[in-house]
């Protein structure tokens, strides 16, 4: 069998609203990585006729899509090919007419994914992308809809209903725009549907969306809120955020939904119906949160596939670890150097919780190892200006298992420069942090800063460190194996952050394996 990291994987989703060509790659360090991703809307959902069949048209259209698809293929030389189909053809009558003609006729053999198989698919991408360990799922598509209930990580319960935004469309929408008596009957007709499973009723777990429909739901809030970050993955709204979303969107038609800044023109007729599923789902559900997952059923596929040739590769607990060595693996970060930077920080923060000078926080140390393990990570596109850089890539790359405002934090400690850059930085989210958790904030990037310059030589040779306060300020005594040149420099000129986290001044003492010290 030949390993995924040396070839490239392509997932053909033929869905109900969409038809999606995905190229991915694979390998160890840098992990699933897709680097092409190609759409047409197809609305294959509305070619199903009143016998159950779909329409000569539609199928036409499907196998004019897929020879088109099938030639990129070919353009790309991907080596392995997966044709995956969900609910139009699964609940096309002659389904089997289908797969034969498309077989014949382009060469492309098409898996029909079960309802349970769509909805596992879903669940796998989910944990192991974001850090939620409870919540139910939805991912809403053409023609389907799929549920998933999970608790700490595990699945409990999964459920496909027979309908999608289109088709729910079709029913309840006849206008360019929804009344208020159409919007009021999927309202009930859902709710009703969603109450039917047991296990879902009160559950008081986040909501999390997968699929287009949801993405385009975050979009549209975060111009609404004109956002910070660029970022949809893992984007949080409240209830009361969905409901105002839904009411203003419902007044308007089809045409002047076309023109809202983050709505997809080719999902402007079905982005109403959408909403009133999700906001009925949240009702049932008695949520009080929206998550967007921009991880859906073809990462869930080829996360399968990853796990049972790699089983030891994905931990869906650890998300953050996972993703956080993807990145460092990216842009070149040395493991080693990261690695001792993340113990000389611990040492310095734990010596300076044993010292009074700031407050043990369990929270705040793990943001600290986790901003020395890429620390300065722009350094790869510039040195002269990695702080810079690091901020930027930290605060609009999207990373699994870290939620926006830790992000944020993250990226605050990670790029920590000066204290002036640092307020530079911040400033545009001030209605995010509060005065005392950016102090906070700035004495673990202080402290970060320090700990860099104490591997001055990239050599790793400072072994143990201790911190002594007193009336006449505070004495570090830094014990080193070998020439400690570069690190006293660096050190001594990174010391002000530390001496303006002790608030008096701070004496380095190096001292040598041998016994010899340094003031």
């Amino acid at each position: 069998m030949i390993k995924m990291k040396k070839q490239k994987t392509a997932i053909l989703d033929i869905g109900s609203n969409t038809i999606r060509l995905v190229i991915y790659s694979y390998d160890e360090r840098r992990g699933l990585r897709e680097f092409e991703n190609i759409k047409t809307v197809a609305r294959l959902r509305t070619y199903i006729q009143t016998n159950g069949e779909m329409s000569e048209e539609g199928i036409e259209l499907l196998q004019k899509i897929l020879l088109s698809f099938r030639q990129m293929l070919d353009d790309y030389d991907v080596q392995e090919v997966f044709v995956k189909a969900t609910a139009a053809v699964r609940q096309a009558s002659n389904q089997n007419e289908i797969l034969k003609r498309m077989k014949k006729e382009t060469g492309l053999e098409i898996d029909v994914l079960t309802e349970e198989e769509e909805a596992y698919f879903g669940f796998v991408a989910v944990s192991h992308s974001v850090p939620t360990e409870s919540a139910v799922t939805i991912d809403i598509g053409g023609g389907s809809t799929e549920i998933t209930y999970f608790k700490e990580k595990k699945l409990q319960k999964t459920h496909s209903f027979p309908f999608g935004v289109v088709s729910l469309k079709q029913h309840f929408m006849q206008g360019d725009r929804m009344t208020s008596v159409e919007k009021e009957q999927l309202a009930l007709f859902t709710e009703a549907q969603f109450r039917s499973l047991p296990w879902l009723n009160g559950l008081k777990l986040p909501v999390i969306g997968i699929g287009g429909s949801a993405r385009n739901i975050a979009q549209i809030d975060q111009q609404r809120k004109e956002y910070p970050f660029s970022s949809v993955h893992q984007y949080k709204m409240k209830v009361h955020d969905v409901i105002t979303l839904s009411d203003t969107l419902s007044d308007l038609s089809i045409e002047e939904l076309k023109k809202i800044e983050g709505l997809s023109s080719d999902r402007a007729d079905i982005i109403i119906p959408a909403l009133e599923v999700f906001r009925a789902l949240m009702k049932v559900v008695k949520s009080e949160e929206f998550m967007f997952s921009g991880k859906g059923l073809r990462e869930g596929i080829m996360l399968n596939r990853i796990l049972q040739m790699h089983p030891e590769e994905l931990n869906k607990h650890e998300v953050f670890k996972h993703s956080s060595e993807t990145l460092a693996a990216e842009y070149e970060i040395n493991l080693k150097e990261a690695r001792h930077l993340q113990f000389l920080a611990r040492k310095i923060y734990l010596e300076c919780v044993k010292n009074r000078i700031i407050e043990q926080s369990p929270a705040n140390l793990l943001l600290l190892e986790r901003a020395a393990s890429l620390f300065y990570l722009g350094e790869y596109i510039d040195a002269d200006s990695a702080s810079q850089h690091t901020f930027y890539i930290l605060t609009n790359r999207s990373i699994d298992g870290l939620e926006h405002l830790d992000r944020l934090r993250l990226a605050l400690v990670a790029s920590y420069k000066n204290k002036d850059t640092f307020k530079v930085y911040a400033a545009p989210f001030e209605q995010w942090i509060e005065k005392g958790e950016l102090k906070s904030l700035r004495e673990l990037g202080a402290i970060l800063k320090f700990a860099y310059g104490l591997n001055g030589s990239k050599r790793s040779i400072v072994n143990d460190l201790s911190i002594e306060s007193s009336q006449d300020g505070v004495r570090m005594k830094i014990f080193v194996s070998g020439n400690a040149m570069a690190e006293e420099y660096q050190a001594g000129k990174q010391k002000k952050h530390l001496e303006r986290l002790c608030k008096c001044e701070v004496t380095l003492e190096f001292v040598m394996k041998d016994g010899d010290s340094h003031d």
